[in-house]
């Protein structure tokens, strides 16, 4: 049989061996990947200035200059071509807004102009027809005028016809006008 106490001792001497060399690993580890870590970053840092190096001599060089020169003139003849399209299209679009307002305009003042027609026709034709009905009044008070005109005379004349009745009957009995039969009043011997 196995001794309890050295088999534990054992492993707490292999325990303690395999934690030592896990700690020494560990450290080991992170020293290793500290030290990657360091590189990359270096070697980063130091492509990223060759980069800028390089892009500041090309930037600085007379075909680079050219070449900015010239995108530069062809952005900005883009720009200029751009713009005056787009002001074109602002003109076309204010004319054919003119053009909309203008006839809305020739169309309100078309319905106005109607419409005082309208109304020019409606007070003409109330003014025909109350000159018509005037005109009718009038002539019926003429025609009623004549009637009492007419019946004045009718009168007049049957009044006159009547004094001359009466004063031919008159004549007649005074025997005036020779119109009264003589008679003798003679006292004749015949």
């Amino acid at each position: 049989m196995i001794n309890l106490d050295a088999s534990f001792t054992v492993y707490l001497l292999f325990t303690k061996f395999d934690t030592h060399l896990f700690l020494q690993n560990s450290v080991k580890r992170r020293q290793h990947e500290a030290e990657l870590k360091l590189v990359e970053e270096e070697t980063t840092k130091r492509v990223e200035e060759a980069i800028q190096k390089k892009v500041e001599e090309k930037l600085n060089s007379a075909y680079m200059k050219l070449e900015i020169d010239k995108r530069l003139s062809e952005g900005r003849k883009k720009l200029v071509i751009e713009v005056a399209a787009q002001l074109q299209k602002e003109r076309e679009a204010a004319v054919i807004m003119a053009k909309q307002k203008e006839e809305q305009a020739r169309k309100e003042a078309e319905e106005m102009d109607k419409m005082l027609e309208e109304k020019r026709m409606k007070i003409e034709e109330a003014q025909r027809r109350e000159a018509l009905e005037q005109q009718r009044i009038e002539e019926e008070r003429y025609r009623e005028l004549e009637e009492l005109q007419r019946q004045k005379e009718e009168a007049m004349r049957r009044k006159k016809q009547e004094e001359e009745e009466e004063r031919a009957k008159q004549m007649k009995l005074l025997g005036k006008n020779k119109s009264r039969p003589k008679l003798s009043f003679a006292f004749g011997l015949k």
